[in-house]
């Protein structure tokens, strides 16, 4: 069993230490929050303190008289699973007020629906905000430097020096396995019992937290449904049907499984020179190892061959640029292309003013007519800049100066 999985946002997340006196933590469970700032605290030597909220007397205090808890649980803190007491917010803004220093507070938390408010009224210009998501391929294979992805050749290159040629059945068995700390350690090693566990335990517990009143069951097939949708255009009503609920009810509870850090949305590019664009977001799944347990393939061979291979290629791609981006502390610039005459680009990476257009084909022979969906870029006063297909190909290579061929091993 791996002992510690070395996480990429600790740089940032020091940086941000150094600067600011509130930190908040937040992504779904299990993906290592508590086990990330435990380490660093450690390391840092100013004998910060640890405070669960999960803990019973501990949220009493927090909870009946938050200028007590504050007067048991000194700063330097670190306070777990702080939404179960958004009242303390306002208690760490007065200590900050008052001169707390750099590095004071830091928390985590698994349940951003119920914090954000709290959070904005109280600590806004005094609080920096991370998120944790599963592990990144970086994080679990560390070939290469981290950092975010760029259709630039020679950084591609570099990458390309350190690391081995991913074969297709390689690549589903990333996909299939998924990113969870828990599995890539090899703390258990039944995948199935464990994501089934994951649902029952932690996912069910903390939605029951956030809205009352939920039929789990009809929860469980609706996020179902949502998994068999990854990669694509939301579409509230199919979602809906399967699951026996109304538009509005599974519009609300994908609003909350993208609280928990389980979903995220993509969504469509705007400029008034694109027309006739379609505006509706894309869904897709942190982790696709448990969007595939969700949709019941059972092996990596079964997906690799099955009708939705594309889709948790299209979707594994896409979570790793985004985790690339949180891991560096920033805020993923990503959209996609799509208008009414059926014209689509996967991703439209923003980056210095310039658009990036990146399409995603599982396909190890590509060919140039994969990206003629990259000439609707080509109008002033849009700025295109370099594109790539990203692919089952072995190596590195273009088609041409400004479009590049990109083994899914190096994103």
């Amino acid at each position: 069993m791996i002992d510690y999985i070395n996480r990429h946002l600790k740089d940032a997340f020091l940086r941000a230490s150094a600067e600011y006196p509130a930190i908040l933590l937040t992504g779904p469970r299990q993906t290592g929050k508590t086990t990330l700032l435990k380490r660093l605290m450690d390391a840092e030597g100013r004998n910060r303190t640890y405070v669960s909220l999960d803990d019973y007397d501990a949220l009493t205090i927090a909870l009946g008289d938050p200028v007590m808890f504050f007067q048991t649980y000194k700063p330097p803190l670190l306070i777990d699973e702080v939404q179960y007491a958004p009242g303390l917010f306002t208690g760490i803004k007065r200590l900050i007020d008052k001169g707390a220093v750099p590095g004071d507070f830091w928390m985590t938390g698994s349940q951003l629906f119920k914090m954000m408010k709290g959070v904005q009224e109280s600590l806004a210009g005094r609080l920096a905000l991370f998120h944790l998501s599963p592990l990144s391929q970086q994080e679990i294979f560390p070939n290469f430097e981290p950092g975010v992805f760029k259709p630039d050749y020679q950084l591609l290159l570099s990458r390309q020096e350190k690391t081995a040629p991913l074969a297709a059945v390689d690549i589903y068995e990333r996909i299939f396995r998924g990113s969870m700390p828990a599995l890539i350690s090899g703390k258990f090693s039944d995948r199935d019992l464990y994501y089934s566990s994951y649902v029952k335990t932690y996912l069910e517990r903390d939605i029951r937290d956030i809205a009352s009143g939920i039929d789990f069951l009809k929860f469980t097939d609706f996020i179902r449904a949502a998994a068999a949708r990854t990669a694509q255009l939301i579409n509230y009503k199919h979602i809906a049907d399967d699951a026996g609920i109304n538009q509005e009810t599974a519009k609300s509870w994908l609003q909350l499984l993208e609280t928990l850090g389980i979903i995220f949305f993509v969504r469509p590019y705007h400029h008034n020179t694109l027309k006739r664009m379609i505006k509706t977001p894309k869904l897709y799944f942190y982790d696709t190892g448990f969007a595939v347990f969700l949709t019941k393939w059972n092996s990596p061979e079964t997906l690799m061959n099955g009708a939705m291979n594309g889709a948790f290629l299209e979707n594994y791609v896409t979570s790793e640029i985004i985790k690339g981006c949180e891991n560096s502390g920033k805020e993923a610039a990503l959209y996609f292309y799509r208008d009414k005459d059926s014209k689509e680009i996967d991703l439209l990476l923003e980056s210095d003013g310039m658009l990036e257009p990146v399409e995603i084909k599982k396909t190890a022979s590509p060919s140039k007519g994969m990206i003629s969906s990259f000439a609707v870029l080509e109008r002033p006063p849009l700025r295109r800049g370099t594109g790539a297909l990203i692919c089952l190909a072995e190596h590195l290579g273009a088609f041409d100066s400004e479009n590049l061929i990109v083994p899914v091993g190096l994103v």
